[in-house]
C-alpha cells in the first residue's frame, strides 16, 4: 500500500503556519512524521537534547495512536498538526480510536508493572516535554516542548 503523507498548512500561532499530516495507521509511518517535525526543529536551532526530547514524544505518541487507538487498522488515519517557532514546538496527535483515560494507565515503576513490556510511553512524553494534555475524549494528545526546556534531570 502506498503511503499517503500529505502536509497543509494554516495560521497558528503569532507568524508561524501550523502544518497538517495525515497518515495511515502503518507503524513505518512514524519516521516520516519525525523527519518533517524534527527537521523544521532543526532549522529553527532547537538544541539537540530538545531534539532527542521531540523525537522521543513522537515516537510514542504517534505509535499509541497507530497501535492502540487505532489498532493496526489501516483504514483509519492518524493526524497530525504542528506547529514550530522560535519558542516552542506544539504538535496534536489525533487517532480515530475510541480513546482512553490517561490517568487510568498502571504506573510503570511500580514492582508488579516493571516487567509489563507496554505502559511506560505515556510516562516517557510527560517527563520529556514541557506541556501535555488529552482532549476529553482521550484520543487526541497536545503536546509542546519550549526551545528553552530542559530535558529531565537525573537523580
Amino acid at each position: 500500500m502506498k503511503s499517503t503523507l500529505s502536509v497543509s498548512g494554516q495560521q497558528c500561532m503569532g507568524d508561524s503556519s501550523s502544518k497538517t499530516m495525515v497518515i495511515p495507521s502503518r507503524l513505518n509511518e512514524v519516521a516520516k512524521v519525525q523527519d518533517a517535525i524534527l527537521g523544521e526543529a532543526r532549522e529553527k536551532g532547537y538544541t539537540k537534547e530538545a531534539i532527542f526530547a521531540i523525537q522521543l514524544a513522537l515516537d510514542e505518541a504517534v505509535t499509541n495512536a497507530i497501535r492502540h487507538g487505532n489498532k493496526l487498522d489501516e483504514s483509519k488515519k492518524v493526524t497530525i498538526i504542528y506547529c514550530i517557532d522560535d519558542v516552542k514546538v506544539a504538535v496534536n496527535v489525533c487517532d480515530e480510536g475510541e480513546g482512553f483515560v490517561p490517568d487510568e494507565i498502571p504506573d510503570p515503576t511500580t514492582d508488579d508493572n516493571l516487567t509489563c513490556p507496554s505502559g511506560r510511553g505515556v510516562m516517557l512524553i510527560q517527563a520529556y516535554m514541557s506541556e501535555v494534555s488529552y482532549n476529553d475524549k482521550g484520543n487526541c494528545l497536545k503536546l509542546v516542548k519550549l526551545k528553552d526546556c530542559a530535558l529531565p534531570k537525573r537523580d
